[in-house]
């Protein structure tokens, strides 16, 4: 593959992973122009794991990675990112709150208080 199909072919993964999720990371855009291959099997296991499933909906996947995401200790801004996507696919509000106190027991208030500062971004109602 010439460097210019490569290019092309990375481009175009960008904005397949773009229109699919409603955003995308600037390291897996690196990532794509340098492996498209690697980055293209990526895109399909994250498609299967976050995207509309046989028993699950998209929304309620979004919620799972939500909660786990919040528990590792993920950087408020891309938890706003992923609860976006979870509005984009029909979340509400009301929905990705009681997502987070559901967190509180078992992922303990840290986890709580990270997911909260996320949806106070997402929410625009950021007070410091």
């Amino acid at each position: 593959m010439s460097d210019d199909e490569r290019a092309q072919r990375a481009e175009a993964l960008i904005a397949r992973m773009k229109a699919a999720r409603g955003y995308t990371y600037p390291e897996w855009e690196f990532a794509a122009r340098q492996d498209p291959d690697f980055v293209e099997a990526y895109n399909r296991l994250y498609e299967l794991g976050l995207g509309e499933g046989r028993h699950v909906s998209a929304k309620v996947r979004e919620f799972v990675a939500i909660a786990v995401l919040a528990f590792r200790g993920l950087e408020q801004s891309a938890l706003a990112t992923h609860m976006r996507r979870a509005m984009q696919l029909g979340a509400t509000r009301e929905e990705l709150l009681e997502v987070l106190e559901a967190c509180l027991v078992p992922g303990g208030a840290p986890t709580f208080h990270r997911g909260l500062g996320a949806l106070m971004q997402v929410d625009g109602s950021e007070r410091r």
